[in-house]
C-alpha cells in the first residue's frame, strides 16, 4: 500500500470511532513478522538451514503443507530476519560489483506467483542479491543468467533461494522449477514450498529434505485470530467464543478464518457497530466459499483481470446469469477499457485456473445447453476492500 492511501485509511480512521483501525492485519494476504504459534515449524526450518551459521549451504529442501497452514507466512518471516542478520553482520553478495567475498550465503525469497516465466525467475533472483534494481526491459535472459553465473560463481558461499507456490495451476510447475535451478551455478540452494504432498511432489527426487507443516490446531488459530483483532479492530472488537466459532468452521484453515474475521469486521463496521455479533460471523462464514481459492492468487493477477474481477463482484445474480450476459454488463462499466472479447476471454481463463467457477444452470429454455453463471471462488467482500484500498 502507498503512503497515499495509508493517509488516506487514516483520515478515514479519524472521522469518529470505528470498529476496525486497520484492514491490514485482518488480511489473510498479509504476513506479520513475527507469526503467532509456529515455534517448533521455525525450528524445524532452522535445523535445515542450520549449515548457513557455518559459512555453507544446505541442501534442497520441500516445504509441504494443505492450503492455509502458514507456509508462506513462516517462510517470508524467516527469510526476513536471515536477510537482515546477513545485511548487519557480514558482507554478503548484495553488491552488484566484486568489492566483497561473502562469509555466509545470501537469502532470496521469491514468490512464484509473480514470477511465471523464465526471465520473469532469474530477474526475481538477481533483484534478490543485488542493491540495484534490475529492469524489466532492455535486457535478455541470457543477460540474467550471464549476470547471475558472474556473480555467484565468484561467491565461495552462494544463496539459498526460498520459491513459494510451486504447482498452482497457471503457475510454474515442479518440472518447470527443476529446469530452472539448472541454469544457475552449483552454489545455489533452494528450499521449495508447496501443497503437493511430497510423495506426489517431483522435487522430492531433487531434495535431501521435507519438512511437512499441518494445518493449525483450534486454540493455535484462536490465538492467531484475536492477536491479528487486537491489531486490526478496536479493544473488545472481537469476543473470544466468537474467535472459536471462527477457528471451528474453519478446521485449521488460516487463510479462511482470517477471511471470515476480515468479512465479519467489515459487515458490523458497515453497520456502525464496535463488536462482532454471532450474525456476523455466521454471515462471514457463508460468505467463504468451500475448497475457497486463495487472495493471494487472485491479487497477484495482471491489472486488467482484477478490473474484471471487481466489477463481477458486484453483479447481482440476474447479471451473473450467463456467461453472455456477464461479460456484457462488465464490459459496459466505465471502469473496464476493455472488448467485450476480452472480457469473455478473461473470464474463461480465470475459470480454467479456477479463480471463478461455471455453475451450470437447473433451468434451460429448450434451446441447446443450459447457460453458466460466474461465482468467485475466494470471499467478494475481502477482495472488493482490498482492492479499493490499494487503488
Amino acid at each position: 500500500m502507498d503512503i497515499d492511501a495509508r493517509i488516506k485509511r487514516r483520515q478515514r480512521q479519524n472521522d469518529g470511532p470505528q470498529l476496525v483501525r486497520d484492514y491490514e492485519p485482518l488480511s489473510p494476504v498479509a504476513h506479520v513478522e513475527e507469526p503467532s504459534e509456529r515455534g517448533p515449524v521455525f525450528e524445524r526450518l532452522l535445523d535445515h538451514l542450520d549449515p548457513v551459521f557455518e559459512g555453507e549451504l544446505p541442501p534442497n529442501a520441500y516445504v509441504s503443507g494443505p492450503f492455509g497452514s502458514g507456509k508462506s507466512a513462516v517462510v517470508t518471516a524467516l527469510f526476513s530476519h536471515l536477510q537482515r542478520l546477513s545485511t548487519e553482520t557480514q558482507s554478503v553478495i548484495h553488491t552488484s560489483t566484486r568489492a566483497a567475498r561473502p562469509t555466509s550465503p545470501g537469502f532470496v525469497y521469491i514468490d512464484l506467483r509473480g514470477t511465471n516465466s523464465e526471465f520473469s525467475f532469474y530477474r526475481a533472483v538477481l533483484n534478490g542479491i543485488v542493491d540495484e534494481t534490475i529492469p524489466e526491459h532492455g535486457i535478455s535472459t541470457d543477460d540474467l543468467r550471464g549476470r547471475l553465473h558472474d556473480l555467484l560463481c565468484d561467491s565461495r558461499t552462494g544463496v539459498v533461494v526460498a520459491v513459494d507456490h510451486v504447482d498452482e495451476p497457471g503457475g510454474v510447475d515442479a518440472s518447470e522449477l527443476v529446469e530452472l535451478f539448472a541454469g544457475l551455478p552449483s552454489n545455489v540452494s533452494w528450499l521449495a514450498i508447496g501443497r503437493t504432498p511430497p510423495e506426489e511432489c517431483v522435487l522430492t527426487t531433487y531434495t535431501a529434505t521435507t519438512i511437512a507443516i499441518e494445518r493449525y490446531r483450534r486454540q493455535m488459530l484462536v490465538d492467531v485470530l484475536m492477536n491479528r483483532a487486537s491489531d486490526g479492530l478496536v479493544q473488545g472488537g472481537l469476543d473470544y467464543e466468537l474467535a472459536r466459532e471462527i477457528a471451528d468452521w474453519a478446521s485449521g484453515n488460516a487463510h479462511d478464518a482470517l477471511a471470515a474475521l476480515f468479512v465479519a469486521a467489515d459487515g458490523a463496521a458497515r453497520a456502525d457497530r464496535r463488536r462482532l455479533s454471532e450474525a456476523d460471523v455466521r454471515d462471514a462464514c457463508a460468505e467463504v466459499p468451500e475448497d475457497s481459492v486463495s487472495l493471494g492468487r487472485v491479487l497477484a493477477l495482471p491489472t486488467n483481470k482484477q478490473i474484471v474481477l471487481r466489477e463481477l463482484v458486484d453483479l447481482d445474480e440476474a447479471d451473473r446469469a450467463s456467461v453472455t450476459t456477464t461479460t456484457e454488463t462488465i464490459s459496459a462499466a466505465p471502469a473496464v477499457e476493455l472488448s467485450s472479447g476480452t472480457v469473455e476471454r478473461f473470464l474463461y481463463e480465470m475459470a480454467e485456473v479456477g479463480i471463478v467457477e461455471r455453475v451450470q444452470s437447473a433451468t434451460t429454455d429448450g434451446k441447446g445447453r443450459p447457460p453458466s453463471r460466474l461465482d468467485p471462488r475466494f470471499p467478494p467482500t475481502v477482495f472488493r476492500r482490498l482492492y479499493d484500498l490499494d487503488r
